[in-house]
């Protein structure tokens, strides 16, 4: 998986793409660190578009991205496919907000 991270205003906008599993979770607590950084982010948007697969290791860290949040408002758009059902099995949506 491949993380990116930018800045617009006071969202960072982190897209993700490949495989998000268990493999990963260093190359993705780094780029949420550095979201959860910065002062000016008061919203963090995970970009889902071009994940093919998830795990239930990647529902654990978006959970631990939730705890590490500090209240910031997290999004998870353009879910599709097996990624999307993934999600709505788990109810995410009761703890996200999932576009």
């Amino acid at each position: 998986m491949q993380a990116t991270m930018k800045q617009d205003g006071n969202k960072a906008i982190i897209a993700l793409r490949g495989s998000f599993t268990f493999e990963v979770h260093r190359e993705f607590k780094q780029v949420t660190n550095a979201a959860l950084e910065r002062n000016d982010v008061s919203t963090i948007e995970l970009d889902l578009a071009e994940v093919d697969y998830m795990d239930s290791a990647a529902l654990g860290m978006l959970l631990l991205l939730n705890e590490r949040s500090n209240g910031r408002k997290i999004t998870l758009v353009n879910c599709k496919g097996t990624v999307r059902s993934v999600l709505d099995i788990a109810n995410f949506g009761k703890i996200f907000e999932i576009r």
